[in-house]
């Protein structure tokens, strides 16, 4: 045993050496899983949080008391430094829905439903339907004024049967489409079965959208795409929804760093939910998940080298909001080269290794995994560089920022059907993967923060388009109106 454990040692020795990583982070990070497996609190106070406040609609009564939580937590974690950092913005909440569908214009028939955020506060439309396929660009391209003046019906992913290598668009870029086309309201079909209703912002700009935006479950949809090839369908949708001017807050809790505290590493997950359920996992598990990393780095004392922020967004659901309002200020206050690294952890269970924008950090997050790896063998270690849209990391990725977070995690007890449905409740929490997120996050953190020297760098404007292309975000960035190259 002693003889595997020398072998062991040597190897994980050449591992960090190669990594560039410190000697000393192996009896950190022990600490720091030590600490998570005996003490974390990210599992009680999420449980806490769902059964007292709800749902955490930004804009709403419990949005704001949301806001409240997260700070008072953080202050009692031992925090000094903990703020609200205000924003305001244009709110959106549901209000009534009804959607008819049928062939005679005079007997249509009430179909489940669920509004897409912002919709207008007031539409009453009864037109024709046109199925639209996967609600690509091409599919109204190759049916040239075909929606014009209707409802497009579109599928949420991509569509059983279709041709090979496409590239599916988030839901608002998809309506983004149908309105670019002249539909006059959409119908998107949900991809999860048993009558789940998703709902979402249909706005690729976070403000409310010409047109009624509505989604329906996979069996109506599909039935209804079936009954389509076969006669001439009609749809009502008469809504009514609230919209206007609010003031919400980010909480950011902040250790300064020991040598380099004008450097800064932020990690960061949305506090905000949709008010369909009270989003356990959307992002309760993320945002919760931070928390308690702020709560281990405040009980192990630990004060890397370079500042720390632990920051709970609000708004992500709505079009990034906060974190945008976070980086607005930044750039206005001529601060945001001092953020080296944003960490995003949305949705995020039980990581198996770590993702960033920045190839050049491969040996570091891989020298951080490997002493991880010591401590959870169910940790593979993986490395993903790459970038994907939609969440609080986007409006830093745009800037050059580095982005990581944690990669190769699995959605616990098949949570992923109930993403921004009725059914994302505390119950579908593994507590197991929420402590393995917190530790594996913390690590990562620390590691980066605590780092002699980082080879990743903020990218140009030029490096950020090139990066955008190489990653096949440009199509999703033009009709969200957010390509700024020409």
């Amino acid at each position: 045993m002693k003889f595997f454990i020398s072998i062991l040692f040597v190897g994980l020795i050449g591992t960090l050496a190669h990594a560039q990583v410190k000697p000393e982070w192996t009896d950190v990070f022990s600490k720091i899983n030590t600490e998570i497996n005996q003490h974390s609190k990210a599992y009680s106070s999420l449980k806490t949080a769902t059964e007292t406040i709800g749902h955490r609609l930004t804009g709403s009564e419990n949005g704001k008391k949301a806001e409240t939580f997260a700070y008072n937590l953080l202050k009692s974690y031992g925090f000094k430094d903990v703020k609200y950092q205000p924003f305001e913005v244009e709110s959106w909440s549901r209000g009534t829905l009804s959607v008819k569908i049928g062939t005679d214009l005079n007997n249509l028939q009430t179909v489940k439903s669920v509004s897409l955020a912002h919709a207008p506060v007031k539409a009453n439309v009864k037109l024709e339907l046109v199925d639209m396929g996967n609600g690509l660009e091409e599919d109204y391209i190759n049916n040239p004024g075909k929606v014009t003046g209707k409802i497009a019906v579109v599928y949420l992913g991509i569509l059983p049967g279709s041709k090979a290598g496409l590239k599916n668009l988030h839901r608002s870029e998809k309506t983004a489409l149908s309105t670019k086309y002249g539909a006059k309201g959409i119908i998107i079909i949900n991809t999860a079965t048993g009558g789940i209703l998703l709902t979402g912002t249909a706005s690729v700009t976070g403000k409310l959208i010409p047109d009624p935006a509505v989604c329906i479950g996979k069996e109506d949809g599909l039935k209804l795409k079936e009954d389509m090839k076969k006669a001439t369908y009609y749809a009502s949708i008469d809504m009514i929804n609230q919209s206007g001017l609010i003031k919400a807050r980010n909480v950011i809790a902040t250790i300064k760093g020991k040598t380099m505290p004008k450097e800064k590493v932020i990690v960061g997950g949305h506090l905000d939910s949709w008010d369909l359920a009270t989003g356990a996992i959307d992002n309760g598990i993320g945002s919760f998940a931070v928390i308690d990393m702020a709560r281990t780095y405040m009980a192990l004392k630990l004060q890397p080298e370079r500042t720390v922020e632990f920051v709970l967004f609000m708004g992500e659901e709505e079009g990034l909001l906060g974190s945008r309002a976070y980086v607005d200020q930044a750039m206005k206050n001529n601060t945001l080269d001092q953020v080296r690294y944003m960490l995003n952890y949305d949705m995020t269970n039980d990581p198996k290794g770590f993702s960033t924008t920045i190839a050049e950090s491969k040996d570091l997050f891989v020298g951080i995994g490997a002493i991880a790896q010591t401590f959870d063998t169910s940790y593979k270690n993986l490395f993903n560089n790459g970038a994907g849209l939609h969440s609080d990391h986007q409006p830093f990725m745009l800037q050059g920022i580095p982005t990581g977070g944690g990669a190769g995690g699995r959605l616990p007890n098949n949570a992923g059907p109930c993403y921004h449905a009725d059914c994302d409740d505390f119950k579908l929490v593994d507590e197991k993967g929420l402590k393995n997120t917190v530790r594996n996050g913390a690590m990562l953190l620390y590691g980066i923060a605590d780092s002699k020297e980082l080879k990743s760098r903020r990218f140009t404007d030029t490096e950020v388009r090139d990066f955008m292309i190489k990653n096949n975000l440009k199509e999703a960035l033009e009709i969200a109106g957010e390509w700024r190259w020409k």
